[in-house]
């Protein structure tokens, strides 16, 4: 949303987006609802962390740590950071209040915001809305599948259609050394520049993941995890990709992947719209098998995802999918003078209290600016309250959709928007 600014007056930080209306609560809300629906219990976390967690959980190779986050040093001189991500965060929760001495897997679900200090454009913000789940303390190719599963049927609940789901192995502890090394050797034959080459010196598999031309050119030939996977990690991805069939997960491979986080290991993927552009990655994740002790907790193993409400959003919006949101309210008063005003605020209220939602013309409009509201709120009726109506006790039920009117007795009003509700659904109230 944006809007134009008086002179002297406030607007929203740059790269900031805002919502206002159902959709942004619609395609969170759907996201969320399918990880409850497989277990995920929620977790409320900080919006920021000590710096050094991010540091050695995200890795300092990495763009995220060394140039996009916001730290700064608080007043009692400690480093801070808004949180980038939520995978490091819930780690560091699981081992804080030893979520891990229960039973295993922990499974947890998020959603807020997230803070990166980017170049604003279409679908990369500085403050980046997220839903994310983590399972931890079970390292199975099954579970891996069911949270490829969670986030697919998410986005298949909003309707969307124009994705891919991208997998690919980044190796185990046995297979990483190996390959770091044939990597290594392959890079210093490149010719990089000294910024590349230090983070080559740091992670080279970063490298891989250089976006512009005239590395992707050199890159040619270089060699690929997949090619290079232990038994047990090509055990346990082609275990991943059997249990995606079952689930009936569609996927492709792309060996090329490196996600943008240094802790993934085997498992790694990435939800992709080529609806978006350049931005077109709609969440993403993998296995995590060494960032929990990384963190002072057990060797425990981790395997989780963070899906973009924003870029989901504007997935929807591109595919025109998702957003037939329900009507801000169902019935909308309209009072025609301070008497009846006094009556519909407690049918209103009487309405709310049924579970109906309901909204009220205030200011005191007269009846052709109150009409106008009660279009703009959705409503399927209204109830229109004027002094002749007082007299005789009664008041009109106004259905907004065809122009019919009836008058019912003012006392059983509520029941009356009621049993028109549900003779709409076709079901008797109860």
């Amino acid at each position: 949303m944006t809007a134009s600014v008086p002179h002297g007056g406030f607007s929203a930080p740059k790269g900031i987006p805002e919502y206002v209306g159902p959709e942004f609560v619609r395609v969170r809300d759907t996201l969320v609802r399918e990880a409850d629906r497989a277990g995920y219990a929620h977790i409320e976390l900080p919006v920021f962390e000590d710096t050094a967690l991010y540091a050695r959980g995200v890795g300092e190779s990495t763009d995220v740590v060394s140039k996009e986050m916001y730290s700064f040093d608080d007043r009692g001189g400690r480093s801070v950071t808004l949180r980038p991500e939520g995978t490091a965060g819930v780690v560091r929760s699981v081992i804080e209040h030893g979520l891990d001495k229960g039973g295993l897997p922990v499974k947890l679900r998020y959603s807020g915001p997230f803070f990166r200090y980017e170049r604003p454009q279409a679908g990369r913000f500085r403050q980046l809305q997220q839903v994310g789940v983590e399972a931890i303390g079970v390292d199975d190719p099954a579970l891996d599948a069911e949270v490829l599963a969670v986030a697919d049927a998410g986005f298949r609940a909003l309707g969307l259609r124009g994705y891919r789901l991208e997998i690919t192995s980044l190796g185990d502890a046995t297979t990483r050394p190996q390959y770091r090394a044939e990597l290594t050797r392959f890079l210093e034959k490149l010719d990089l520049d000294e910024a590349t080459r230090e983070r080559a010196r740091i992670n080279p598999l970063r490298v891989l993941d250089d976006k512009r031309p005239e590395v992707r050119a050199q890159l040619e030939g270089a060699p690929l995890m997949i090619d290079h996977l232990s038994d047990a990690a090509a055990a346990h991805h082609a275990a991943v990709k059997r249990h995606l069939d079952d689930l009936g997960v569609a996927y492709v491979e792309n060996p090329w992947m490196v996600r943008g986080l240094d802790y993934y290991t085997k498992t790694t993927f990435e939800f992709v719209h080529d609806g978006l552009g350049s931005q077109s990655g709609i969440g993403g994740g993998g296995r995590y098998d060494g960032l929990m002790a990384e963190l002072g907790g057990q060797d425990l193993s981790g395997v989780g995802f963070g899906l973009g409400v924003d870029r989901a959003l504007l997935a929807c919006r591109a595919e025109e999918a998702g957003l037939d949101a329900a009507p801000r309210v169902e019935v909308f008063g309209v009072p025609l003078g301070e008497a009846a005003k006094d009556h519909l605020v407690g049918i209103v209220g009487a309405l709310r209290r049924a579970g109906i939602r309901a909204d009220l013309s205030y200011g005191g409009r007269g009846l052709k600016g109150a009409m106008k509201a009660a279009d703009r709120s959705g409503a399927r009726y209204a109830l229109v309250l004027g002094e002749r109506d007082l007299e005789a006790g009664e008041i009109q039920l106004k259905d907004l959709a065809d122009g019919s009117q009836s008058a019912v007795p003012l006392a059983d009003a509520a029941a009356a928007v009621d049993r028109a509700l549900h003779s709409d659904q076709g079901v008797s109230p109860a």
